[in-house]
């Protein structure tokens, strides 16, 4: 494995990275709230379904990413 490799899979275990994936995971929340109100506008159910599921695996994603933070001992004031 290349040292660029080793760097690029530890910066995902790492605090930094965990934040990046936090905000690009709440950045998805943003275009599901816009699918969702297009679909409701529209009366399209399949889209609402659709909005739904990917905001349950937002939902998901975000705990997860939670829980590994709470995991490398972060002594975040937020987080507790």
């Amino acid at each position: 494995m290349s040292a660029m490799a080793k760097k690029a899979k530890n910066f995902k275990k790492s605090r930094t990275g965990l934040y990046v994936s936090l905000g690009s995971t709440a950045f998805g929340a943003i275009s599901v709230a816009k699918q969702a109100r297009l679909a409701r506008e529209d009366g399209d159910v399949l889209r609402l379904i659709d909005a739904a599921v990917s905001a349950a695996a937002i939902v998901t994603g975000l705990a997860i990413l939670y829980r590994e933070l709470k995991r490398l001992g972060d002594d975040d004031v937020l987080l507790g």
